[in-house]
């Protein structure tokens, strides 16, 4: 038996917090410190069982006796809070990074990952036994450790699903072929740690690798059984492949909620150890629910976590406050763990900073912030938090352009973030106040202006370009249905209002001056939506230059040469945005003025929100 507390369990992701060392570090503990208070365990990043394995520079490691110290320091810290601690070790195979020098790549196969990579050796037993004793090392470091529970990754498409894999394993030995036999050499690893260590151990699977003959749930549902028959205290139930289905992998926004539920509600009809349900549970109506229409053992929470620590104390009604929303977006998680700046969060950005703390203002000042987008609301709050007095003036809509962020078909959950931000508000007693503001309403009143208007679509000047949308056309009343658009610009903005209008069955030609459509987009989100444009028969033309439109057609020069595209019902224009910020000169000299947002500088939602975030714990 695990022995938990309570059912909720923080599922294993990457922080990339470390400082190449692979050992425990400041970061690490704070951030693991502020969200295991209310859990029954907290499972900590995936760790490196030998330093060329590593997924990321950045790290943890569990290969050596000198991360021992630092380990044990950070199970004490979870433990002080009641809370049990489980390492989670994983052999990530051909998947090994390599871009980080000094790697090696083994596997079932000798094939690299379709998507790219590096070509593994096949392995043969040799390295199966150094394999398993990387694993049995390790787990026994764990216990020194004094970590509760061992969790072993058995899915995702990491090594030992390698071999499990009818679409990867390609052995004609005893360990390829049949069922079997692929799952052979995980069953040994499995063994062996049992006999290392007499922790719980946890195995995660993926139940299905959502590709044609990848692991199939029937397969699955089989080994369940075999685990629970070799000894094994609970199954963690997830889906995808990082190699093909990162989508999966991550639980990203694009993929539907629920399913991985569905699969894990089938294996424990057929099994009587706990099961671990996991993917996209962000809101306390999915806890519910679980608990209420599922059979549910422990519940995994990943990202919902990095978004706001305080998750499940929220919902079980020890914390009060507001639940800040996981939007399943990646952007920050996902993106500031690859740009190594870290593990980061879109909504939160005291995510990664949880040794800073937000001081009491020393001097208590009223404060007028102009724009009521993302970063001026999240400075109003931060400011009013501190002790300052604020006024929020907003012209139009609070939330600004991200009001067009849920509208495409696949970011549905980007909705949450502003009726979030909303309550925020009203929370705090922020005085918001719906006009357009002069000069004159601001320099006798405040002591400080923090300007956050935002930007505007960048304007073209094209003969014949009368008349057009931009993303308001994802607006319900201008929503076309059944026409030929061109969409002239095709980076972030131009791919989300291509997606947003296929669905309504309009032929979408999109045109870029450069080559990559979906620039600066999420990895996750551009491929699916390129993916998805690709299939609807988008037509894509790059170092393409509009010359003029006359009536439906649209002269345009491709690589020098001339086109043309006929039939056209409708332009929109994507092709940048440009600071909007009229007052600041205005105000110069008569009173201290913070720009902050697309105002100062071109940016994305995450930008928007740390800026609102910076500023206010300054001033």
């Amino acid at each position: 038996m695990l022995k938990l507390r309570n059912i909720f369990i923080f599922a294993p992701i990457k922080t990339g917090y470390g400082d190449g060392s692979g050992k425990v570090t400041d970061r690490h503990m704070a951030f693991y410190a502020a969200r295991c208070q209310y859990l029954g365990a907290v499972t900590i990043e995936p760790f490196y069982l030998d330093k060329g394995l590593r997924e990321i520079p950045a790290q943890l490691g569990i290969d050596n006796n000198d991360k021992i110290e630092g380990l044990q320091k950070l199970t004490s810290s979870i433990h002080d809070s009641g809370t049990k601690v489980i390492a989670h070790l994983n052999h990530p195979g051909r998947m090994a990074n390599p871009n980080i020098p000094g790697n090696h790549f083994i596997s079932s196969t000798s094939r690299p990952c379709e998507n790219g990579g590096a070509t593994p050796t096949r392995m043969d037993k040799n390295d199966m036994k150094q394999v398993t004793d990387l694993f049995t090392k390790a787990a026994l470091r764990a216990k020194k450790a004094n970590f509760d529970i061992i969790e072993l990754q058995f899915g995702h498409g990491y090594l030992l699903s390698q071999f499990i894999s009818p679409f990867v394993n390609d052995r004609t030995d005893e360990y390829g072929g049949n069922f079997e036999n692929r799952i052979r050499f995980p069953l040994e690893v499995l063994r062996a740690v049992k006999e290392s260590v007499d922790l719980p151990i946890i195995v995660r699977i993926s139940a299905d690798e959502m590709i044609p003959r990848g692991i199939k749930l029937t397969e699955m549902t089989a080994f369940s059984k075999m685990l629970e028959e070799n000894g094994v205290h609970a199954i963690h139930v997830s889906a995808g492949t990082v190699c093909s289905t990162p989508p999966w992998y991550f639980q990203h926004m694009f993929v539907p909620k629920g399913k991985t539920w569905e699969m894990t509600a089938k294996i424990k009809e057929e099994i009587t150890i706990p099961v671990i349900f996991v993917g996209q549970i962000n809101t306390i109506e999915d806890i519910e629910k679980l608990r209420s229409e599922f059979p549910t053992d422990y519940i995994a929470v990943g990202r919902a976590l990095i978004a706001d620590p305080d998750f499940i104390g929220k919902y079980q009604g020890e914390v009060k406050g507001v639940i800040i929303p996981c939007l399943a977006c990646a952007e920050g998680c996902l993106g500031g763990v690859k740009s190594g700046q870290g593990l980061q969060c879109l909504v939160n950005p005291q995510t990664g900073k949880e040794t800073e703390i937000i001081e009491p203002a020393k001097e208590l000042k009223r404060y007028a912030i102009i724009g009521g987008g993302l970063a001026g609301m999240e400075a109003a709050i931060i400011l009013k938090e501190r002790g300052h007095d604020v006024d929020l003036y907003e012209k139009d809509e609070l939330g600004g352009q991200f009001n067009l962020a849920p509208l495409t078909p696949n970011k549905k959950s980007m909705a949450k973030l502003i009726p979030y931000m909303k309550e925020r508000l009203n929370e705090s007693g922020i005085n918001s106040i719906f006009k357009e503001v002069k000069k004159s309403d601001l320099t006798t009143k405040y002591d400080g202006i923090i300007l956050a208007t935002g930007s505007k679509p960048s304007e073209l000047d094209i003969p014949g370009l009368n008349a057009f949308y931009w993303a308001d056309i994802l607006l319900e009343e201008n929503l076309p249905e059944n026409k030929n658009v061109l969409i002239i610009g095709g980076g972030l903005i131009g791919v989300d209002i291509a997606t947003g209008l296929i669905p309504g069955n309009n032929k979408i030609t999109i045109v870029k001056r450069t080559t990559d459509f979906g620039e600066d987009m999420e990895m996750i989100a551009k491929s699916l939506s390129l993916k998805m444009m690709k299939e609807k028969d988008t037509i894509f033309s790059d170092h393409t230059y509009i010359k003029k439109i006359d009536g439906k057609t649209v002269y345009a020069e491709r690589n020098g040469e001339d086109i043309q595209f006929n039939n056209i019902d409708i332009v929109v224009v994507s092709t940048g945005m440009k600071s909007y910020n009229p007052l600041e000169e205005e105000l110069k000299g008569k009173i201290p003025v913070y720009v902050i947002g697309d105002a100062q500088r071109i940016g994305n939602a995450q930008d928007a929100i740390r800026d609102g975030y910076e500023i206010a714990k300054k001033l």
